[in-house]
């Protein structure tokens, strides 16, 4: 199974905002969307990514003043990104060594999703349900 057809599935909606933004319109993005994380963009390009962890560690740490501070102040600019050819277990390992939760789905440069670990997980559970199946009945048919 490729990131492709999680896409397909899931549809391809992105919460992004900009870098200049204050943090409080990247928190109202993400109860909007209702996500975990929020990709920044700018020009078109992917410049960074903004986790619900990340920001309630800073939130802990800087307090409610974080609010006014500019998204480019927190944004993590390591964007770790994969490909609708990608194969889900390729993803999801990588998602596992680098313990990351959401990566943007990117096509010709540009942003054209983002792919979660419960979504992969998702699919890769009904791959195994189907297969599961398939094995259950060409069992039973003797």
């Amino acid at each position: 199974m490729r990131i492709a057809d999680v896409l397909r599935a899931k549809g391809s909606v992105v919460a992004t905002v900009t870098p200049d933004v204050p943090v409080a319109v990247l928190l109202a993005e993400m109860v909007r969307h209702r996500v975990g994380a929020v990709v920044v963009v700018h020009g078109g390009a992917v410049v960074g990514m903004v986790w619900e962890r990340d920001l309630i560690r800073l939130l802990h740490e800087r307090g409610a003043s974080l609010v006014h501070a500019p998204v480019s102040e927190i944004m993590n600019v390591e964007v770790v990104s994969c490909m609708l050819t990608d194969e889900v277990d390729d993803i999801l390992r990588t998602m596992t060594d680098r313990r990351i939760r959401h990566l943007p789905v990117m096509v010709n440069g540009k942003l054209s999703g983002v792919v979660s670990m419960g979504d992969l997980v998702k699919a890769r559970i009904g791959e195994l349900e189907a297969d599961w199946a398939y094995l259950q009945s060409y069992i039973s048919a003797g």
